[in-house]
């Protein structure tokens, strides 16, 4: 028997609100919040409602006889449901079979890599644009937090159903590229060199607020380089956009993102830029002195710019043009999300208002912002010896080395690729525990863990399972899977992998996911340390094996979910 999906809350809460709407208890049922959540006390069964409480209140009667009216009417009402308990001030308090529990590690082991998928967004196609960095400059470890956020979401997405368009808008034009334009320009630097493109930005983001004759000449690049015309700034600035792409590609191949469409910015700029004057007569857009502005206090806002004195489109013109670029790609789209730093989310506001102004279509459809939070070292060291801002291939590349000394002291074959896998591992793991949009403060000793709260402790875990299930290959342990009448504790939690998975989708919020997969390696670790597991004269061992298989199962699939391989050795 492989086990069926059901449903539990739903069904609680559809048998609740069934006697409240036959049941004399003077309320509206659909005024009465009838959904269950698992209680913090684990002794308290799976699920509690506090449905007694409410209705109590609404109509001023003791919520403990309430709670005793809707429990003798509940009895061997639902499926899989043990008992129901009152207690407290009127909680009721429902406890599982043990039938249940067995079945659903049975349907885990029989799904495989297909547990936890669903269709909730099934028929549905997502435009998730991330990692979007400015390029002629190395990537910054901010860039890392959208990449890493970002693919977690995309992973989410795709695990109810949806299809998902991943996006790359890179900035390659504007401001900030023709401060490295000018800096190559200054230092004879070499635009195929990374290092040199990152210490050009430095010299022309220092020499742009310092020195008011540099300033004039970056701004007049920049200008030449919308315009066209000048070879020499032209040449320096697609030999550098190269080099700049060439690590991106290499930076998001290594953390496990691969794009769908790369958008750039130099792309959509004219696109942006008609769009502005084209929506100016309408009132979408208006004159301001030498601007075009976009009067966001019309909307509860704050007023914005399109297109400056300088005759030239900023990012937010430029970002009508990306929406647009995206729509004529994937003309079926549902949703559109762009993940970015919080400190974008006032800009997002205006344009995403402005957006639904150009393109009235886009009114039906849902267009969201996520915000990340801002990441630092537990070291406070954010730069490196020159003054360059810390750059996430640095960080990268010194976790790596980190893990290349733990991989060598390993049972692998390859330590090259488990260094790898356990530095993303240790990265992503410490930006998604986090809440997203809250600050992150990166801890290498704690990211390396093995005894918890890290990414290679779940990694490890993963493999210890495999390593089980490998020895009980060379086992009998009988054939009949004999099931205890005691409940494990890991299985109280096994079961709920998917509507883990769906919340952190709903919520936008994978640190849900990272808690999950962390309780599990714990209670699995702690059964591994209390229990014989494979043992030919343990009638239980059988039974012990296949939750050890839905471990390994869910710890692998969740792990896929948050962009983290599960090595099969450590």
């Amino acid at each position: 028997m492989h086990g069926t999906e059901v449903d539990i809350p739903s069904e609680i809460s559809t048998a609740i609100a069934e006697i409240l709407e036959t049941g004399d208890f003077g309320v509206d049922s659909k005024e009465i919040d009838v959904k269950v959540r698992h209680p913090d006390n684990e002794g308290h069964g799976e699920y509690m409602s506090g449905v007694a409480m409410a209705i109590g209140k609404a109509v001023k009667q003791n919520p403990q006889q309430v709670a005793e009216k809707i429990h003798s009417m509940l009895e061997k009402k639902i499926r899989y449901i043990d008992r129901i308990e009152i207690a407290g001030s009127g909680f009721l308090n429902f406890h599982l079979t043990r039938d249940f529990f067995s079945e659903q590690v049975a349907r885990i082991v029989h799904l495989g890599d297909q547990w936890g998928m669903g269709t909730d967004e099934q028929g549905q196609e997502v435009l998730i644009e991330y990692t979007s960095p400015n390029l002629f400059k190395p990537l910054h470890i901010g860039n890392l937090v959208g990449n890493i956020t970002g693919e977690s979401i995309a992973r989410l997405f795709e695990m109810k159903g949806a299809t998902v368009r991943r996006i790359n808008y890179p900035s390659d034009i504007g401001l900030t590229v023709a401060k490295g334009v000018w800096g190559i320009q200054k230092t004879n630097g070499n635009p195929e060199n990374i290092l040199d493109l990152g210490e050009a930005y430095r010299v022309g983001e220092e020499q742009y607020k310092n020195n008011q004759q540099a300033k004039k000449e970056i701004e007049d690049s920049n200008q030449k380089l919308y315009k066209g015309g000048d070879t020499s700034i032209e040449e320096i600035w697609k030999r550098g956009k190269k080099t700049s792409m060439e690590h991106l590609d290499m930076l998001c191949k290594h953390l496990g993102t691969k794009f769908d469409t790369v958008i750039f910015e130099s792309e959509i700029s004219d696109i942006g830029y008609e769009l502005v004057h084209k929506h100016i007569d309408d009132g979408i857009f208006e004159k301001d002195d030498n601007a075009i502005i976009f009067r966001g206090e019309k909307y509860g806002l704050h007023t914005r710019v399109f297109v400056n004195s300088r005759n030239l489109p900023t990012y937010e013109a430029k970002d009508l043009g990306n929406f647009m670029q995206k729509q004529k790609r994937y003309p079926e789209w549902k949703k559109s999300i762009v993940i970015t730093g919080n400190e974008q989310q006032e800009y997002f506001q205006v344009l995403n208002t402005a957006i639904k102004q150009v393109f009235p279509s886009a009114q039906k459809k849902i267009i969201e912002h996520i915000s990340t939070g801002f990441l630092t070292l537990s070291t406070g060291k954010m730069s490196s010896r020159k003054g360059n801002v810390l750059t996430g291939e640095s960080l990268l590349a010194d976790l790596q080395k980190e893990a290349m000394a733990r991989a060598k002291e390993t049972r692998s074959d390859d330590s090259k690729t488990l260094s790898r896998q356990i530095a993303v591992a240790a990265l992503k793991y410490q930006i998604l525990r986090r809440t997203v949009g809250s600050e992150i403060t990166f801890d290498k000793k704690q990211a390396f863990s093995f005894e918890g709260d890290s990414g290679p402790y779940i990694q490890y875990t993963y493999v210890r399972c495999k390593s089980v299930l490998e020895k009980a290959q060379a086992v009998q342990t009988g054939v009949d899977v004999v099931v205890p009448k005691t409940v494990y504790p890991i299985e109280r939690h096994l079961y709920r992998f998917g509507e883990i998975t769906a919340s952190a989708l709903a919520k936008r919020s994978p640190h849900l996911l990272v808690a999950y997969l962390t309780k599990i390696a714990g209670l699995f670790n702690t059964l591994y340390a209390t229990e014989r597991i494979v043992d030919s004269k343990d009638a239980y061992a059988p039974y012990k094996i296949a939750i050890t298989r839905a471990t390994a199962q869910t710890i692998k699939n969740g792990l896929w979910a948050l962009g983290i391989e599960a090595p099969e050795k450590m």
